[in-house]
């Protein structure tokens, strides 16, 4: 008799849970995704269900959930980025390519006359290297101009070694370093390269949803991975820590998301001003330096330094400060005409995240 309650009580249980799992919806087929892209597509975009197949792939590739947020999120940062042109064009390309080989030339001491005769020597099409930078108009162009340029030319590989110079590329404008670090699972069949593979509309939105969706994060809102996107991972999240480092030890820091000063052994501005608060932590220089190496992953913020430093922080401020910061970063590119930050970036990706929303 005892026992009855305990059974009814299971079953009950039993029940609540078929029912919860019945009331879940079916995950939508991928035909549904497709169409519900071309419908959050903009209208003037040229061939919507080619840009809806690439995307969707590319979430199924990376097993993210293609909801309405995240598709707005893609949506956006491409729109603010290429306006859905899969190589954009960039003005004056031509003349922003040659300052930049006549300042690396500066730099290594290499005479104006002896770069000017080596780009009038002809390319691999027949045409001046010279010419071909002059009628250069995307990234694209600009990139093969310059692998070419390397490997062909002597003078190339003065000036860039077997470094080419064109950091980002296609409909995201996303990293090609960053590309081809996480190109283990890339889902395609490489084409040549995977800096080619970036300026391309599969390749360039499956490594730009990867950048921006691809990783772990507890931000209340996109604005931040906006900013991530274009800052780098936890920036937004970083530059909340530095602002705690200076509230608690009073030291003016740059909230740029850099916690240590990548490939060198020295401390930066942020290691040092934590150091000062090392017997307040209870922690040394090397451990204060191997978790501040933990700030490009999400297991920063189940550290001791992380933990004890805001603690402080909230402390001496008498309330908790906030965990995410848009980042204070300038822009700084030849591309760039008029000053511009990391903020402006993600405020204005944000407007068409909220538009593409309320589609």
């Amino acid at each position: 008799m005892q026992r009855l309650p305990l059974t009814l009580a299971a079953a009950a249980l039993l029940l609540a849970g078929c029912s919860s799992q019945r009331s879940q919806p079916p995950a939508p087929k991928p035909a549904e995704v497709r169409a519900q892209i071309v419908r959050l597509l903009p209208a003037s975009t040229v061939d919507r269900p080619g840009w809806a197949t690439d995307i969707y792939a590319a979430f199924a590739a990376l097993n993210i959930s293609p909801d309405q947020s995240n598709l707005c999120a893609v949506l956006a940062v491409t729109e603010q980025e290429s306006t859905f042109v899969v190589d954009p064009p960039v003005p004056g390309l031509g003349k922003i390519a040659r300052a930049e080989i006549d300042r690396r030339a500066a730099k290594v001491h290499v005479p104006a006359f002896l770069v000017s005769a080596a780009l009038k020597l002809p390319s691999s099409n027949g045409k001046s290297y010279s010419d071909r930078l002059s009628a250069a108009r995307t990234e694209k162009q600009l990139s093969a101009i310059f692998d070419d340029f390397i490997g062909r030319v002597p003078m190339g590989r003065t000036l860039f070694g077997n470094f080419n110079p064109v950091h980002t590329g296609g409909p995201m404008q996303v990293s090609i370093a960053f590309a081809q670090a996480r190109a283990r699972n890339y889902p395609y069949a490489v084409q040549g390269s995977i800096r080619e593979e970036v300026f391309s509309r599969r390749g360039g939105m499956y490594f730009g949803i990867d950048h921006l969706l691809g990783y772990p994060a507890h931000y209340s809102q996109p604005l931040y991975r906006f900013a991530d996107f274009n800052a780098g991972w936890y920036a937004s999240r970083n530059a909340a820590f530095q602002n705690a480092v200076s509230q608690a030890t009073g030291i003016p820091l740059a909230l740029d998301g850099d916690l240590i000063r990548h490939g060198s052994l020295l401390p930066g501005s942020t290691e040092l001003a934590v150091r000062t608060l090392g017997k307040s932590l209870g922690m040394r220089n090397p451990s204060i330096r191997s978790q501040l190496e933990q700030g490009d992953s999400l297991e920063f913020e189940g550290s001791a330094l992380y933990r004890k430093v805001f603690a402080l922080a909230d402390q001496a401020n008498g309330k908790a400060l906030p965990r995410e910061l848009l980042p204070g970063i300038v822009l700084k590119s030849p591309k760039i005409t008029r000053q511009l930050t990391t903020a402006w970036f993600a405020k204005r990706v944000d407007e068409r995240y909220q538009r593409c929303m309320k589609r």
